[in-house]
């Protein structure tokens, strides 16, 4: 259980994080980017979650929010192997990733066929979700240049890059019942 007395603990003052192991790695350190965008991310999906109306679709994001701290302490545990969750490793596992794509496929048996790319846009929680797609994205971005230097877990970054699509489909779905989807227009203001 975590317990927290005190926020400030200065030591992180000279440009310094400690990891699940005791280590310290530099604030600018690659793992440490990546850590920080999951935790942006995970801030842009409770503000996408203020303005989503369906209670199945909040449930959803709630419980990606709670896994997205679970991503967030894998890539700061590190280790090298299966990465397999233990009792004193907390790891992203194949079934976390196997909800997401079941949980896609759901969402979007209903939506038409993509027939142009769309704009990040649209009323209230399409916009507030496509926004945190894009943070998403670059969470795995720096999560995929992190893991050039360190070893980290496969399934977390299979995660993170279903997840960007989760929210996706979301966005659509929620578009569909809203007007629809915010369609490219290419060219369209030469």
């Amino acid at each position: 259980m975590v317990k927290l007395n005190r926020i400030y603990t200065r030591t992180g003052d000279a440009g310094t994080t400690g990891l699940v192991d005791g280590s310290r790695v530099s604030k600018a350190d690659p793992r440490m980017a990546a850590i920080g965008d999951v935790d942006e991310a995970n801030s842009a999906i409770g503000v996408a979650l203020q303005h989503v109306a369906d209670e199945s679709h909040a449930a959803l994001l709630g419980r990606i929010q709670n896994e997205l701290f679970d991503l967030g302490a894998d890539l700061a545990t590190p280790g090298e192997g299966d990465f397999a969750p233990t009792e004193m490793e907390l790891r992203i596992a194949q079934s976390q990733v196997d909800r997401l794509e079941r949980e896609i496929d759901m969402l979007n048996e209903g939506l038409a066929p993509l027939r142009s790319f769309i704009l990040p846009a649209g009323p209230g929680a399409v916009a507030h979700l496509h926004l945190a797609r894009a943070v998403v994205r670059r969470a795995e971005r720096s999560a995929v240049a992190a893991a050039r230097e360190v070893a980290l877990n496969p399934r977390a970054l299979a995660y993170i890059n279903r997840l960007s699509d989760h929210l996706f489909v979301l966005a659509r779905l929620i578009a569909s019942h809203n007007g629809g989807d915010v369609l490219w227009q290419p060219g369209a203001t030469r």
